[in-house]
């Protein structure tokens, strides 16, 4: 069993007592007292906490960790170690049910007897001992474990470490799986924010999850209501089957949301995740290769967004998996699925889901496209995509690209013109469409095309979701011309790929509540 444990890191006793009533009240099944946070911290004032939580009128009353972590280990005051084991042993003899001590700090004799001797006289109390490091991975964390294993009967390790990148986030799963025993572990930052959701599928003992934001007490902490509404914390077992969302960035994007309540909708024992792939094709197929070799980890589904739609297709066609031609043909990807022997298929459902959503929103059908003039900015992967369906019906396409190079070797690819940025200036399209990041979340007040540009009588799409209405869309619609958002283009392809993933259909109409409650705060 996973214990979700939410620190209460007040400063005063009134404001913890109300951290803890709210922390009781969402369903904290676990707490823990983040004594290093306290004001005039002593040891009958942690007692005077721990007396207030037992008398709690809860039904359940939460298991309680306290801690009081040093200053080196994230501790948020300075106070001296000999204050700091006093408090916790005191916690011991007040009903704690688990203190949390450092590994290096316990290390020392003197400091292992006086915790052994308070453990002594309430056996129900039990010890965690634990090591941070928020620089990056431990030298030799399986050695680190195991030496505190053996170093105390009963101990539960604690091993939490910084991830600089998402691939550092492996060896915590490897040693979350390769153990046998009750184990803590997982990764701060924001790239090792998936290890704190896997930890329940992998059995480790305790994950973290804040009341919210403001009250976190490490980098890449989820909120309690992050962790049970958005990723279905209570669902989580050692089955549930693994989904998400590749790129750099990703925190802006809905695809968990939408994916994960259709998954609940549906009652699929399915979970969807952000990950966050930073760098280049080498980081890329490193995380891929990670993923691929541990099949107890149960990926089955990788949407792709930028940067790496490219580099996606050139590793499944680098490693002989199955690239359907449409796919082959566009020169990018944005959609895997892996089987459980490693194999990889690659799939597009960029293409379709922007036509459908310009001619729905034109009101046209497919084959009135010919001949319109178009003008696409950008040559990265949901360019290519567009550019091969709209030059499919046979448009009259010019691709704009700040990199003039890029723009005039997707224009080869395709039989259409191509110009740098500048040339926008002289743009005469009846269709423009923007198919960067410039004006995504969280740098929605840029524009990738000058607000002169844009004339009445064009029609403007976006295909960026998050913000709905862009800077772009925003000028557009005052310069009198048609807009068409991202969201349309969103939703169509993924339901096409929450078909791939389940071989069922997605519920459009639940992805578009969804959207529009994340974008606009409530419920269409």
């Amino acid at each position: 069993m996973t214990h979700l444990a939410v620190p209460i890191s007040a400063a005063g006793f009134d404001e913890a007592l109300c951290q803890i009533r709210e922390a009781v009240a969402a369903g904290a099944a676990m707490l823990e007292l983040r004594t290093d946070y306290l004001e005039a911290l002593s040891p009958s004032l942690v007692a005077k906490l721990l007396a207030e939580i037992r008398s709690t009128s809860a039904s359940r009353q939460p298991a309680v960790i306290v801690t009081c972590r040093d200053k080196n280990q994230g501790g948020a005051r300075d106070y001296p170690e000999e204050l700091r084991l006093d408090v916790l042993c005191a916690a011991v003899t007040a009903g704690a049910d688990f203190i949390d001590v450092e590994y290096s700090s316990f290390a020392r004799q003197a400091n292992r007897k006086k915790v052994s001797e308070a453990l002594s006289n309430n056996p129900e109390a039990r010890l965690i001992l634990s090591a941070h490091d928020f620089k990056g991975s431990f030298s030799d964390i399986a050695g680190l474990c195991g030496e505190i294993e053996s170093s105390y009967p009963g101990a539960v390790p604690k091993l939490v470490y910084n991830a600089n990148h998402i691939n550092d986030c492996f060896e915590a799963f490897d040693l979350l799986h390769q153990g046998d025993g009750e184990r803590i572990v997982f990764c701060m930052g924001q790239a090792g924010l998936i290890s704190r959701i896997i930890a329940k599928k992998l059995g480790g003992f305790v994950t973290f999850a804040s009341l919210d934001q403001a009250s976190a007490t490490a980098p890449g902490q989820l909120t309690i209501e992050q962790s049970r509404e958005l990723y279905r914390y209570d669902s989580i077992n050692s089955d549930t089957e693994l989904y998400g969302v590749i790129g750099s960035p990703v925190g802006h994007s809905l695809s968990p949301a939408i994916h994960n309540a259709c998954f609940e909708h549906a009652g699929m024992n399915k979970l969807y995740l952000p990950l966050l792939v930073e760098g280049g094709k080498a980081d890329f197929e490193q995380f891929v290769n990670s993923v691929a070799s541990r099949a107890w980890l149960d990926f089955r589904g990788l949407s792709v967004t930028i940067p790496h739609k490219q580099n996606a297709l050139d590793y499944v066609r680098e490693n002989g998996g199955f690239i359907e031609p449409l796919a082959q043909r566009i020169g990018a990807v944005n959609t895997l699925l892996l089987s459980e022997h490693g194999r990889i298929r690659a799939y597009n459902t960029d293409y379709a889901g922007a036509l459908d959503a310009i001619t729905g929103a034109m009101n046209i059908a497919k084959k009135d496209l010919k001949g319109l003039s178009v003008a696409v900015v950008g040559a990265g992967g949901v360019a290519r995509a567009i550019v091969a369906a709209l030059s499919d019906i046979g448009a009259d396409i010019t691709v704009y690209n700040r990199t003039l190079s890029k723009a005039q070797r997707l224009a080869a690819e395709f039989a259409c013109g191509f110009d740098g940025l500048d040339g926008l200036s002289r743009l005469d399209a009846k269709l423009l469409i923007n198919c960067t990041s410039v004006g995504m979340h969280p740098k929605p007040d840029e524009s990738p095309v000058p607000k002169e540009c844009i004339r009445k009588g064009m029609v403007v799409f976006d295909t960026v979701y998050n913000p709905a209405e862009t800077l772009l869309l925003r000028q557009a619609r005052r310069a009198g011309a048609k807009t068409i958002d991202g969201v349309s283009m969103f939703v169509n392809q993924a339901m096409t790929q929450f078909r791939l993933f389940t071989g069922r259909a997605g519920d459009a109409e639940l992805m578009r509540e969804i959207i529009h409650d994340s974008l606009f705060g409530q419920v269409r």
